[in-house]
């Protein structure tokens, strides 16, 4: 194999496939991308056995031919490459050893047998549909921040996605959840997605397909099965297996019953929580939020900081009601609302409670109070 590719076009796909590379491997193949040359293109693979990704980027082609190389030691020489340069990599004559050169520099990597690759198979993917790249985003960014990172309650190690019903509309709801808040979102059901069974896509993979949605605008093709789930881009492909577990009835915890309601400027109320939370405990990062007479005081206490106390203009007409939350969650979930204002839709002091953009209903976050 012998190819010449521009630094900056190497670079793209070289960074998304070593990152999906675990650092510490016992199986010294999974630490290498698999790189093979042919008709004009370069087709990079990486896996760690339960997520793959292949990319594939335009080069010029003196002889095609495919090999396997450390993926991180490759990235990082790469990237240190000075921008604009022109980079070989040639395995001709030795099929030990990969030859990089660019400019003055060369670099001699060894290489591992390709027939020691993983296949990367893609079958059986019953169900396909689109989604844009907008609704992808906002599916993961207003739910990965509530994914459970407990590896004892895995199936919560990810977002839940599944078809539903909302108002007799079919609609593709996510879903995360660490037992302290949930997070749900909804779309519209895309065509073609009727069928697809209920799927918990893996935290790893939300991470590396947000990566990917970052470089694109248009649409991905989404197809799955009960065991895969599997995204095509113009030049990627990402395909992981899926959490095998249930997913909890996260309908049992959103509350029906809440009847006070709390409007608040959320940009307000965020910087006066963030600014009260300074004072907060580092371990329970508690603040009480006390509601009543148009006014919500927000409150903190530590033997060793001291106090804290803000006062915020409210709309709220119901019963006064102190309520304690974690000011972490409130500060994740206030960072999903576009809109100008939150609304709370409170029960008691130890009941859960709703939260939502006053612009946007399409997100509902429910989050559990704790003791101050």
């Amino acid at each position: 194999m012998k190819i010449t590719i521009d630094r900056a076009a190497l670079l793209k796909p070289l960074g998304h496939v070593q990152s999906v590379v675990e650092r510490r491997n016992t199986i010294p193949i999974l630490s290498n991308v698999l790189l093979r040359a042919g008709d004009g293109r370069l087709s990079l693979t990486a896996t760690d056995m339960d997520m793959s990704i292949i990319e594939s980027v335009g080069c010029a082609i003196d002889q095609p031919g495919e090999t396997t190389v450390a993926a991180q030691m490759i990235h990082e020489i790469v990237r240190k490459l000075p921008d604009g340069a022109e980079v070989e990599l040639d395995t001709a004559g030795d099929s030990d050893r990969m030859t990089i050169r660019a400019g003055r520099s060369v670099f001699t990597l060894p290489t591992l047998p390709v027939e020691d690759f993983p296949a990367v198979s893609r079958d059986d993917l019953s169900v396909a549909f689109t989604l844009s790249a907008t609704d992808a985003k906002m599916l993961i960014d207003r739910t990965r921040f509530a994914i459970s990172t407990e590896e004892t309650r895995y199936y919560l190690n990810g977002i839940y996605l599944h078809a539903g019903q909302s108002a007799d509309v079919q609609v593709l709801r996510a879903v995360a959840t660490d037992g302290h808040r949930l997070a749900r979102v909804e779309m519209p059901l895309p065509v073609g997605a009727e069928s697809m069974p209920s799927v918990i896509a893996p935290r790893k993979a939300v991470v590396e397909l947000r990566k990917l949605i970052d470089e694109i605008d248009g649409d991905i093709d989404v197809s799955l099965s009960e065991t895969k789930l599997c995204f095509t881009f113009a030049d990627s492909v990402l395909t992981t297996k899926l959490i095998d577990g249930t997913f909890p009835d996260y309908e049992r915890v959103i509350p029906t019953e809440n009847d006070k309601i709390l409007h608040v400027d959320c940009k307000t109320f965020s910087a006066a929580v963030d600014r009260v939370a300074i004072i907060s405990t580092e371990k329970s990062r508690a603040i009480k939020m006390t509601i009543g007479n148009g006014a919500l005081v927000l409150l903190a206490n530590s033997p060793e900081a001291g106090s804290a106390r803000e006062e915020l203009e409210v709309d709220y007409n119901a019963t006064p009601l102190e309520i304690g939350f974690n000011s972490r969650y409130l500060l994740d979930i206030a960072a999903q609302i576009d809109g100008g204002e939150a609304v709370f839709t409170l029960a008691d002091a130890a009941a859960p409670t709703i939260i939502r953009d006053s612009a946007d209903d399409s997100a509902l976050y429910v989050l559990m109070p704790m003791r101050v």
